[in-house]
């Protein structure tokens, strides 16, 4: 079984011998190799980049969210006085004269810690 599988890889290797000898598939080799391992922008610099693009991608739409969500409140606070007392007694604790205020503090998620 030794000698059969032994006389079949011989008889691979006098098959390959001439392409892997050829001088366009060396040279052609040689190209991918550089190009993988070698070059400025190789092969594994362009996949980070690559991800790295797509995070800041992702950041960017993340930011245009809050940016329009902001801008409405804006419009709202400006265009409505209501909301202009609702942002600044949930924002800032402000009361009317004569109000009372109670703050809750919220247990449940202070619990599971």
């Amino acid at each position: 079984m030794l000698i059969l599988h032994q006389v079949f890889t011989m008889q691979f290797i006098k098959k390959i011998i001439p392409y892997v000898a050829n001088r366009y598939f060396i040279v052609s080799f040689g190209f991918v190799v550089w190009m993988l391992f070698f070059d400025q922008r190789d092969f594994f610099q362009q996949r980070e980049r690559a991800a790295e693009l797509k995070k800041v991608e992702d950041a960017k739409k993340y930011y245009q969210k809050e940016i329009e969500s902001t801008q409405k409140q804006l419009d709202n606070i400006q265009n409505n006085k209501a909301a202009i007392e609702k942002y600044a007694r949930e924002r800032y604790l402000l009361r009317r004269e004569g109000e009372e205020l109670y703050l809750f503090e919220d247990t449940l998620h202070t619990s599971n810690k």
